[in-house]
């Protein structure tokens, strides 16, 4: 079965915070719910689906279903990491086709930053399978992206330099945005004389840390089409997984590779028809392996295809991440997945801030990666459309 336009994100909205030191996880959902419903005009008591990830507070799902007072008759709490929320819009909107919700609520928050959690390396834990044969080499986020630079640099000759103009795209963007972290404008000299932290990846070739959320409200076309919203559409999806395969793992590619052919597919467009894109940017690095894996460009050109400010609106062929993305506006919960699908939404609707909207607007990717690109991850993707 096809969810292509049976279903429509209706409201959209992301959490103005970046440190929220004096509210709870609960809240910040709370909050984020609140201003996607009003957003779209509707209200909790309208809302009969609800799907969350492990940022969720306490007992997951049944926490904020309880929390939210929400009556529900479909619930999912599917985990892939920072891409769960794209493949919850596309889960949303088939349990709308099948009739099993209506009014569909995704929410994401957290307060890494407040909590000072981020980049504590987790606790080894002999019971999960890959941990005993790969603890003793200690894989932290950060070396596990760098380990698939390093391979993308050893493949196709992609250079740091290269890397860098992704980070330098990102913040042309975010002096924007109000609310990015970081606004300031840098070049690619910038990037490369921050400090190496996992060679090859310098300290701006990161993303932020960042408190915050958003949340999405995903209907039946038939309710968006009777409020008074542009009318967003899900028009394709695809997930996927990708894991080491025994050892056997090539680094150079990502889940993307299989979860946008997907989506490419259901929607009938090509890379060629989109004029924005929303793609997860953890690292430099990740935005480059995904353009090539969706088809933006061959393999092994992703480093070329983004130089030279080609991800740059109202510069480059492809304006990507438009709102500063991870790299420079925010990461809530460390996870990016929900604020990629809001920034497209704007893009779609036309509210992006003017400086950076794509002029007609009318089709849009987005792509989330959830894991480690060096070990494994989760990849979403959602082909969206203004009608």
């Amino acid at each position: 079965m096809t969810i292509k336009r049976k279903a429509c994100i209706a409201g959209a909205w992301e959490h103005p915070l970046r440190k929220a030191p004096d509210k709870s996880t609960a809240q910040l959902h709370y909050e984020c719910a609140r201003g996607a419903l009003a957003d779209a005009g509707l209200d909790f008591k309208d809302v009969d689906g609800y799907f969350c990830a492990g940022d969720a507070p306490g007992f997951g799902m049944l926490s904020m279903v309880d929390y939210l007072g929400l009556r529900v008759r479909h619930v999912d709490s599917t985990e892939t990491g920072g891409s769960s929320y794209l493949s919850h819009v596309s889960h949303a909107a088939h349990a709308i086709a099948t009739g099993h919700c209506d009014v569909a609520l995704v929410t994401l928050a957290g307060r890494p930053r407040a909590e000072a959690s981020s980049g504590v390396a987790a606790a080894a834990r002999p019971n999960v399978p890959e941990v005993p044969f790969e603890a003793p080499y200690a894989p932290v986020t950060l070396n596990a992206y760098a380990l698939a630079a390093m391979r993308h640099m050893h493949e196709f000759g992609t250079t740091a330099e290269q890397l860098a103009w992704v980070k330098v795209a990102a913040s042309h963007h975010a002096r924007h945005n109000p609310h990015a972290m970081l606004r300031e404008v840098v070049t690619v000299e910038d990037v490369l004389a921050s400090p190496l932290v996992s060679d090859p990846l310098h300290k701006l070739d990161c993303c932020v840390v960042s408190d915050g959320g958003g949340a999405l409200v995903v209907v039946r076309p038939e309710i968006a089409r009777s409020l008074q919203r542009p009318l967003v559409s899900v028009l394709g999806a695809g997930e996927a997984v990708k894991g080491q395969a025994g050892g056997r793992v090539d680094l150079t590619y990502s889940g993307a590779a299989w979860s946008g052919p997907k989506a490419f597919e259901e929607a009938g467009v090509s890379p060629h028809d989109i004029r924005y894109a929303s793609i997860y940017d953890s690292f430099t690095i990740t935005v480059v392996m995904q353009l090539e894996d969706l088809g933006f460009c061959a393999k092994g050109e992703g480093g070329r295809f983004v130089a030279d400010g080609n991800l740059i609106a109202g510069v480059g062929r492809l304006p990507v991440n438009t709102d500063g993305g991870g790299l420079c506006n925010n990461h809530p919960s460390n996870r990016g997945g929900i604020t990629k699908v809001i920034e497209a939404v704007r893009q779609l609707r036309g509210e992006a801030h003017p400086l950076v909207q794509v002029p007609g607007c009318e089709l849009a990717l987005v792509n989330g990666i959830g894991g480690l690109l060096g070990t494994r991850h989760g990849s979403a993707t959602l082909i969206l459309g203004r009608d």
